[in-house]
């Protein structure tokens, strides 16, 4: 069964209900405080963790006093860019009290559309990680429009999932699991403990977008579950109101756990694989013999570049006699890298006037 024991990477939800006392709007410190030493716990025995919250505009909307009716966009804006300010100092103190670092990431759905804001959204959280900070990811409310936003942060955090390769997605909510049925109103509805596959049956059972307990219901998180397992990420669904959410599910507490379909490294490698090519590299036998040690492609490596390719295409990477050996995402564009092949790394910003982005293609988006 699949729990957060040995995971390696972590994304957690967490909706605004968790954060913000509904009746006054005002931030619910202790529960952060002990979200925070739930966090500072995973990255001690050695996970990363990333943090999609909700929160700003529920505290924005309280710091500007705006009425308690829907708001309007601009209003909505406006609360969130007042709100995002106090929700990313309450992260900061929160998680500076356990030693951790915080940074805020604010995205919108163009982000993860649009393949070159993807790649720079993955290297960022995979620069964040590795230098063991925390991020706090949001949409990005105060310039997303319906026609560039997620809608609901379920959704959002499976895309984090899947952009940072997690194998872990865990939504923070107001219920403990999936149900047959909405338990609030059917005293007969059972929670699943596991679900393999999201079935027909099971897409049924979440009734319509406003039938679950939290915002949005259970429609989007079966959506959620279904872009995260399919990369390769089991998710869970459970209650996060008490104190110590993430270390209470570590010890067994109630979920509904959504089995992940594979290693999200192998479906993001399979993922590149079925790419068409937009171009070629060519490399020297020293770096075939790094590729197959699991080592990424440098530019002192290549041989000949060819085909016209923007930064983030897909590439086929070809050996000295034409053989073409896998595929890659690059980190250059076809002028570019024709202008560095065969450079030493210490040698590309002279050439270029920028330093390096790193190898021509890491060994991440790499297939072979």
């Amino acid at each position: 069964m699949a729990s957060l024991n040995e995971a390696r990477r972590i994304v957690v939800k967490i909706g605004s209900a968790l954060l913000v006392d509904r009746a006054t709007g005002a931030l619910r410190a202790e529960w952060l405080a002990a979200l925070a030493a739930d966090v500072a716990g995973l990255r001690a025995r050695g996970a990363d963790v990333i943090l999609v919250s909700s929160g700003s505009i529920a505290l924005g909307r309280a710091a500007l006093g705006l009425p308690g009716h829907e708001l309007t966009l601009e209003q909505s804006q406006a609360a969130a860019a007042v709100g995002q300010i106090q929700l990313a100092h309450a992260y900061e103190q929160a998680l500076r009290a356990h030693g951790l670092r915080a940074a805020q990431v604010l995205v919108t759905l163009e982000d993860s559309a649009d393949r070159r804001r993807y790649l720079n959204s993955r290297a960022t959280l995979e620069q964040l990680v590795a230098l063991g900070v925390v991020p706090i990811v949001n949409e990005n409310d105060t310039i997303a429009t319906d026609e560039i936003r997620y809608g609901d942060n379920d959704r959002l955090a499976a895309q984090v999932a899947v952009t940072a390769g997690a194998d872990r997605l865990i939504l923070l909510s107001d219920v403990d699991g999936f149900y047959s049925g909405n338990p609030a109103q059917d005293p007969d509805a059972r929670r699943f403990d596991i679900i393999e596959r999201i079935t027909p049956e099971i897409e049924a059972m979440a009734g319509d977008a406003g039938s679950g307990l939290s915002k949005g219901g259970m429609k989007t998180k079966l959506m959620a579950a279904r872009t995260a397992t399919a990369a390769g990420c089991d998710m869970a669904i459970t209650l996060g109101m008490a104190l110590n959410p993430l270390e209470k599910l570590a010890n067994g507490a109630p979920a509904t756990w959504f089995l992940a379909q594979g290693d999200p490294q192998q479906k993001r490698k399979a993922w590149i694989a079925a790419m068409k090519p937009r171009g070629r590299v060519n490399v020297d036998a020293g770096a075939v013999a790094a590729l197959e040690h699991g080592k990424s492609l440098l530019p002192a490596g290549v041989s000949a570049v060819s085909g016209s390719f923007r930064r983030g295409d897909p590439v086929e990477v070809a050996g000295p006699d034409g053989h073409v050996l896998g595929h890659g995402l690059t980190r250059y564009d076809a002028t570019d890298a024709e202008r560095i092949k065969g450079l030493r790394t210490d040698e590309i910003e002279s050439v270029l006037g920028y330093p390096p982005r790193g190898p021509l293609i890491h060994r991440d988006d790499m297939a072979f």
